[in-house]
């Protein structure tokens, strides 16, 4: 492959090199967190973090481990940058995103450090193109304190199940009511829209939950709006963590496939609706 004849002279002047074989699992996973166009990149030797927020209510990350790639090297500890993610999709898919069985466009990633451009190069049938994205400062992404340890309700589900469930809810409705409990209901998606109120419940033992663990019932409210976003990272996956803590916020983990049988992970947390608590 071209893209990895380039010499090692020239990987010296990089803090950061990601080579992918495939770049649709790079880019079809920053789909599900494009929600926003700017996105903040964090490298480290575990791999790649990219995060995506909202107004303060609403956070994506999605994890891109470094075995994704079949090179990753960084020379730094940290590295992070922030870069327009519209832009990047686009010149991701600069060959048009081919799915064609056999035919993929590979993807060599470098980047020099503060004040460079992320660099990319992109191969396919034979044909190299160069693309130079400016970066910026890195703003500090807001910390959800989402802690494993305050987790009071857990459960996992298969990703078709919760697929039918949103095709089912009123989307009319401003609000997503996320009920968990250690007894009936369990665990119920309730809106209310414009066609009245519409509930999904699940049970515990239902074949679609892969693990039901709640300690106490909770009821809270989440914007629909902040969660619409995260409907992307279901198409893509096939199992779902749901969890709450003990404020009320809301995790929701997505285990994606990409197109090697490889498996990544985006996460959305999404603080509770206010107006609940007034309740």
């Amino acid at each position: 492959m071209p893209l990895s004849t380039q010499s090692q002279g020239d990987d010296e002047q990089y803090v950061l090199v990601a080579n992918l074989d495939n770049a649709r699992n790079l880019s079809n996973i920053l789909k599900a967190i494009t929600f926003k166009d700017h996105a903040i990149f964090t490298a480290t030797t575990n791999g790649l973090k990219v995060t995506v927020e909202d107004s303060k209510c609403l956070q994506a990350n999605a994890f891109i481990q470094a075995e994704i790639f079949q090179e990753f090297t960084i020379r730094e500890d940290l590295v992070a940058f922030q870069i327009n993610l519209t832009v990047l999709l686009d010149c991701l898919n600069i060959f048009g995103g081919t799915t064609t069985p056999g035919v993929s466009t590979a993807l060599r990633m470098c980047y020099r450090g503060y004040g460079y451009p992320l660099t990319l190069f992109l191969e396919e049938g034979g044909v190299v193109t160069v693309c130079k994205i400016n970066t910026q400062e890195p703003e500090e992404p807001i910390d959800f304190e989402f802690c494993s340890t305050n987790v009071t309700n857990k459960v996992i589900l298969q990703s078709e199940s919760l697929k039918e469930a949103f095709s089912e809810l009123d989307m009319t409705s401003e609000v997503l009511q996320i009920t968990m409990s250690p007894s009936q209901p369990y665990f119920r998606l309730s809106t209310f829209g414009n066609a009245g109120n519409a509930h999904y419940d699940y049970s515990k033992d239902s074949d679609m939950m892969e693990l039901f663990k709640c300690t106490e019932t909770q009821t809270n409210r989440y914007k629909m709006s902040l969660l619409k976003p995260s409907t992307k990272a279901l198409a893509l996956s096939c199992k779902v963590s749901v969890r709450t803590d003990n404020r009320g916020f809301l995790s929701l983990q997505y285990l994606v496939r990409n197109d090697d049988g490889q498996i990544c992970f985006v996460e959305y947390y999404c603080c509770p609706d206010e107006e609940v608590e007034e309740n």
